[in-house]
């Protein structure tokens, strides 16, 4: 599957579908990034039921500084529209994998529960 762009206009749909959704933040001036894109398309072409989009930071600042984006390339993976991991820096090809089969593996439910009692405790009055 060929990448998507992602935009401030389509962000939202994109991460908030079911299923797993990686993007890869970077820029045309970062090196890193260059080298790492032939990583995540070469990546996205092995796993069709996997979404992966990439945001070039210049041209979505919105969406950058929403997520505080400080270093590129960063990537981040929701599954279920939740962000279950982010981390800044290019990932080799084996890393990237594993990452995704950690990901497939999860229990989406067991992660539902545990995302709501962590958004219960800060809700929560403090004594």
């Amino acid at each position: 599957m060929a990448t998507l762009e992602i935009t401030k206009d389509n962000f939202k749909e994109t991460v908030g579908k079911s299923g797993i959704v990686i993007l890869d933040w970077w820029a045309t001036w970062c090196g890193p990034c260059r080298a790492f894109a032939p990583i995540f398309e070469s990546t996205s072409n092995k796993h069709a039921d996997i979404v992966f989009g990439k945001i070039d930071t210049d041209a979505q600042p919105e969406l950058s500084g929403a997520f505080e984006i400080r270093s590129i390339p960063t990537l981040m993976v929701f599954r279920d529209g939740i962000l279950l991991f982010e981390q800044p820096g290019a990932m080799p090809a084996a890393a990237l994998e594993d990452l995704l089969k950690q990901v497939r593996a999860l229990n989406m439910d067991d992660v539902r529960r545990e995302v709501e009692a962590q958004r219960a405790a800060k809700e929560a009055p403090k004594a």
